[in-house]
């Protein structure tokens, strides 16, 4: 994927959207670890501990125009973990600064690099006022342990749930101003996350993997996003209803600690748009926010609108984390 040009404050012509204004902020249950949990339900990953372990700056970057670059340091399951991370120039505020986990989408890890990617994505929140990680997930540039996917395993998401942990330590931060930002797979990796970590006030999801996993067993002929395997162990999901939805996080939707905002292409030709205009009624009919932007005839990276989703997802970002209660 290619770095796009750093965002302007000029929007291009309006796609459609749509939006409620009803928040839900559901409680979600503590639950005691089970060996019957499948590792990759919610509540698998609702039963696990995320110790608050420091945040270690490795490596001084350049600075960019109105912040601090850094690459960062926090421990996963054990494996220590980098990440790209920004604080803002100036005064911090008596609270800390509001923050962003930045979840980047699939690249390959044998050619993945810590600053190379979604720069201008990155630019366009951190000269916005808030501190951003972006984790590399394990066995991604320099963070230890097996890089083994996100569809099939709950690695990634643990290393995010791990970074939240660490930024909610981090002396420059707001433990109690969290937002999430995710692309692609990262959208999977946020939608998860902000359920087994109700401190995510909202999240923001481009062109994301976010339908249930048995919507996924038949997508253009074939099973997608990790459902092959699924299918092969634990067979179709009518057969195994109750597993198949304990593996999805559409099955927990009334729980959201906070609204969504989701951004997507009609010509997208890796995620199907219908992921996010579905995720965003069965968000709705479980009482909760789903603003929805869909961009005609753009592609997974939303390159044709870049600059007009970076403003709403900023402006989203300011509603619900940096001003939010």
């Amino acid at each position: 994927m290619a770095d796009l040009p750093t965002p302007q404050l000029a929007v291009t012509s309006e796609p459609s959207a749509t939006h409620t204004s009803t928040q839900v902020s559901s409680p979600i249950p503590s639950l005691t670890p089970t060996p019957q949990l499948h590792p990759l339900s919610i509540d698998y990953l609702r039963s696990r501990e995320y110790p608050a372990t420091e945040l270690v700056i490795e490596q001084v970057l350049e600075d960019g125009p109105n912040y601090f670059r850094y690459i960062a340091s926090y421990f996963s399951d054990g494996l220590k973990q980098y990440g790209l991370l920004t604080v803002p120039f100036g005064e911090k505020p008596p609270s800390g600064w509001p923050v962003i986990i930045f979840n980047h989408g699939y690249i390959a890890p044998e050619v993945y690099q810590t600053t190379e990617r979604y720069v201008a994505y990155v630019d366009g929140f951190a000269r916005s006022g808030y501190i951003v990680f972006r984790p590399d997930y394990r066995g991604h540039a320099n963070s230890e342990g097996e890089a083994r996917g996100a569809y099939g395993r709950p690695d990634y998401v643990i290393d995010v749930l791990n970074a939240v942990a660490a930024l909610k330590n981090f002396p420059e931060a707001d433990p109690g101003r969290l937002g999430m930002w995710g692309h692609s797979m990262g959208g999977y990796i946020t939608l998860r996350a902000m359920l087994a970590d109700a401190d995510i006030k909202a999240g923001v999801i481009w062109a994301g993997v976010v339908a249930a996993y048995a919507d996924m067993v038949d997508i253009g002929g074939r099973p997608r996003f990790g459902s092959r395997g699924l299918l092969e162990t634990f067979g179709p999901p009518e057969s195994n209803p109750e597993l198949w939805a304990s593996i999805s996080a559409n099955s927990y939707l009334d729980q959201l600690p906070g609204p969504l905002q989701l951004h997507h292409g009609s010509a997208d030709h890796s995620v199907p748009a219908g992921f996010s205009s579905q995720l965003a009624v069965q968000v709705r009919q479980a009482g909760g926010v789903a603003e929805l932007y869909e961009y005609a005839g753009d592609d997974h990276n939303l390159s044709h609108f870049f600059t007009s989703a970076m403003l709403r997802s900023v402006a989203f970002f300011d509603q619900y984390v940096k001003g939010g209660p």
